[in-house]
């Protein structure tokens, strides 16, 4: 295991504009507000023209879609480190309470196609990727990458990804359902 007394260190100089698009979850750390057997997770970025991200998060359980959908910002915007602020209402059927985490690139590759996520308590960790499957060599270099900021990768789950996954509109739409199940840990 890393030394946790190590800071968590972001990437500087992101291109925002490179790292939008659509990212696959490879593994994370297991959390109560995604569901335990969601499958096929990913989160769509988009840019808005004020220099907020749109953000959809997605996941299907049992054959369902659920997502909720939230805005990223520079916690910072005078910085240049990659330290943004994620804010979404829940819950997603009704959203009238915000939550804001931090989500902190900690590391994207030159050619934008892989990245780990995470925040300074350590709590909350993501390995992306542009395709949603990785080979091992990749997945073992990222986790590589999370341990440099005192990450226990002993904790990652890895995120069961299709070859093929449905589109939003191909899918049957859970009603945010997923997001009250996950409040009882299922």
């Amino acid at each position: 295991m890393a030394e946790q007394t190590k800071d968590v260190t972001p990437v500087r100089g992101l291109d925002l504009n490179r790292y939008m698009g659509r990212w696959y979850e490879i593994a994370c750390f297991p959390s109560t507000f995604q569901p335990k057997n969601g499958a096929n997770t990913r989160a769509t970025y988009t840019l808005n023209p004020d220099g907020t991200v749109k953000v959809l998060n997605e996941t299907w359980t049992d054959g369902k879609r659920g997502y909720i959908e939230g805005t990223a910002y520079k916690a910072d915007p005078s910085s240049d480190e990659a330290k943004l602020k994620v804010r979404f209402y829940v819950p997603p059927f009704l959203p009238i309470i915000p939550i804001t985490g931090d989500y902190w690139v900690l590391y994207v590759g030159d050619d934008y196609q892989h990245a780990v996520v995470g925040q300074p308590s350590r709590k909350y960790l993501w390995i992306l990727s542009r395709n949603p499957i990785i080979d091992d060599d990749v997945y073992n270099f990222l986790q590589e990458k999370a341990k440099e900021n005192g990450y226990d990768v002993s904790k990652l789950k890895r995120t069961l990804q299709s070859e093929s996954i449905p589109e939003a509109d191909e899918a049957p739409n859970d009603k945010g359902i997923w997001w009250i199940k996950s409040l009882f840990g299922k």
